[in-house]
């Protein structure tokens, strides 16, 4: 089994390199998300997974330009503003969680879209050329034709599955799934360099079919991810969490396996990363807020395993990557919020 994945070939044809002043673009919308819990409104949050990888970004000091659409109600100040489509409603989605929200077990949860913003068009995408693509809708808004074009401009173009096959249900909003084949845009996928999904999401495709065409990551919540590049396959461990809130996790996962492309580390190491966030963002309800010391502590260790990789054989890489878990996870609970308070778009309240 081969652990040390080099970037697809459009960026390099042989191996990760960090990428001297990155330009990363984000595509997806914003959205008001909506939190309930036995019929009454837990929270009301800033949703959307382009709000959740921006942030990951923001805060690990990579660039990003977002192409995001809301309506006029849009009630949250972001750093990245969007475009406002006067005579449309921010998209809505209600998240309704038969579990409880309560960081035991897990917050199972039923999606329902309530309203839909304008989709985003080719030319809402700035004609600029990017390092890295990210195209992250969640209710609809990307389109074949606006793939097509982040992949004319960006070198690489990271696409999360749920921006494909996503429909919803015409009478309730409920969120559907369809098989990637008949989603509109198979055709476009040989042409992007990952395409991530969870595990619920992986069973709408074929995943020895697409781990051909490019880069296949699945995540698995507590069980960390998998990674499948034509013929090899690499399991990437989790970090320990205690689950408040699953939405953004994944978003978070693939904003940090993007920091870490454009840091240089292989894709494994990177994903590594994306775990990272991903496992402090369940943590949270909202945007997780994210510690200085914890950032700057990930960044260094980052910059040790890069070294370490440019020393060591393939063999060897691969026992030090779990030296890189055991490094990374001091750094991870120094924004772990094991105590019975809840956290809401990083600010801290009492639970109820």
């Amino acid at each position: 089994m081969t652990q040390n994945h080099p970037l697809p070939p459009q960026q390099t044809p042989h191996s990760p390199r960090r990428i001297p002043n990155p330009r990363v673009l984000i595509v997806g919308n914003y959205c008001h998300d909506v939190l309930i819990q036995n019929g009454a409104v837990v929270a009301e949050t800033l949703g959307g997974a382009a709000s959740f990888i921006s942030n990951v970004l923001d805060s690990s000091s990579v660039a990003c330009d977002l192409v995001s659409k809301v309506g006029r109600d849009f009630r949250y100040e972001v750093t990245h503003p969007p475009i406002v489509a006067p005579e449309k409603e921010t998209t809505v989605f209600e998240a309704y969680f038969d579990l409880g929200i309560d960081g035991v077990g897990h917050a199972d949860r039923v999606l329902k879209r309530v309203t839909a913003c304008d989709p985003i068009l080719p030319s809402d995408i700035p004609d600029s050329r990017f390092d890295f693509g990210m195209a992250v809708g969640v209710g609809g808004e990307i389109l074949p034709e606006t793939l097509e074009k982040m992949v004319e401009i960006c070198d690489v173009v990271a696409v999360d599955i749920q921006a494909l096959i996503r429909v919803f249900d015409p009478v309730d909003g409920s969120v559907k799934l369809v098989n990637l084949k008949e989603s509109g845009f198979h055709h476009i996928l040989h042409r992007v360099g990952f395409l991530k999904a969870s595990s619920d999401e992986a069973l709408f495709m074929d995943v020895e079919q697409m781990k051909q065409l490019c880069c296949v990551v699945v995540t698995n919540g507590e069980k960390g991810c998998r990674i499948y590049d034509k013929d090899d396959e690499t399991v990437v461990p989790p970090f320990l969490a205690k689950q408040v809130d699953p939405t953004g996790a994944g978003d978070s996962f693939l904003g940090g396996l993007v920091v870490g492309l454009v840091e240089g580390l292989t894709v494994p190491d990177a994903a590594l990363l994306g775990n990272l966030f991903g496992s402090i963002t369940v943590e949270h309800i909202g945007q997780p807020k994210f510690d200085l010391m914890m950032l700057q502590r990930v960044k260094e260790e980052v910059q040790r395993r890069k070294k370490q990789c440019n020393l060591s054989s393939s063999h060897k890489n691969n026992n030090d990557r779990d030296e890189f878990h055991a490094r990374l996870s001091p750094a991870r609970f120094q924004d772990s919020p094991l105590q019975p308070k809840l956290l809401v778009n990083g600010l801290s309240g009492d639970r109820s």
